[in-house]
């Protein structure tokens, strides 16, 4: 009788760092970037200061639908709790940190494009949308979302792994799944904006509505269509794709 509270204990001071640490990030974000308004390319930052920025985003974005993932793996661990939940998380945002460095270079892209006449534009904004509903729709996005849906599974995987790394290990498996989830979720963010706030907020529910409610799937299949559904209408409404376009829209 006395394990489960003290499992729920583990548990919840696991949960409660994740979400502390998404908390933080999501003051830095708002303070420090609430104003700025929907622009194309890299904002105008160099790569290490890109890749900080991206960091922070992804930090604010996936730890609250991490978090019960955090928790699983926390009611594993017997000893030394905060030590190993912090390499475990330092892991899972490293993953999300070197996708910062293909985000750069799409940035640094398409903000050339949208310096272009403004077709150029349009067409780019289409083809994110395009491509961001398309794999919405795949079988390798229902794959990596189903092991971020039921992490039993991953949890017997992370146990069987030996010696210091395993929590850096475990973090940065954990994290190749969520990135392989959530990227085609990340690409829109250059369509409409990549410090356009009320859109990060917009995707933080997605992805957690996704990984966490009953019908996720069925949330992510709403999502691919809604992206296809968009790939055609800002041929007509190109504003819809500010980020790309100069629509307008303001980050808040």
């Amino acid at each position: 009788m006395t394990g489960r509270p003290v499992t729920a204990r583990r548990t919840a001071g696991a949960t409660g760092l994740l979400l502390v640490a998404a908390a933080a990030a999501w003051v830095w974000v708002v303070t420090r970037w609430g104003g700025m308004p929907a622009m194309p390319g890299t904002m105008g930052l160099g790569l290490p200061a890109f890749l900080a920025v991206w960091t922070l985003m992804m930090a604010a974005m996936m730890l609250p639908a991490t978090a019960p993932v955090g928790a699983l793996y926390a009611g594993t661990l017997t000893v030394h709790r905060a030590s190993h939940m912090a390499v475990f998380t330092v892991a899972y945002l490293l993953v999300w940190a070197a996708a910062g460095l293909p985000a750069y270079a799409l940035a640094v892209g398409l903000g050339r494009a949208a310096s272009l006449p403004a077709g150029v534009g349009t067409a780019a904004a289409a083809a994110v949308f395009a491509v961001s509903g398309v794999y919405q729709l795949t079988p390798l996005k229902d794959r990596c979302l189903a092991r971020c849906r039921s992490p039993l599974g991953l949890m017997l995987r992370y146990a069987s792994y030996p010696g210091r790394s395993r929590d850096l290990r475990a973090g940065a498996h954990h994290g190749a799944f969520c990135l392989g989830c959530c990227w085609s979720l990340m690409v829109l963010l250059a369509a409409f904006g990549l410090m356009n706030l009320w859109v990060m907020v917009a995707l933080a529910a997605v992805i957690t509505s996704e990984k966490l409610l009953p019908a996720g799937r069925l949330v992510a299949r709403a999502v691919g269509i809604a992206s296809l559904a968009l790939a055609v209408a800002v041929v007509w409404v190109p504003a819809l794709a500010p980020g790309l376009t100069g629509g307008g829209m303001t980050g808040m």
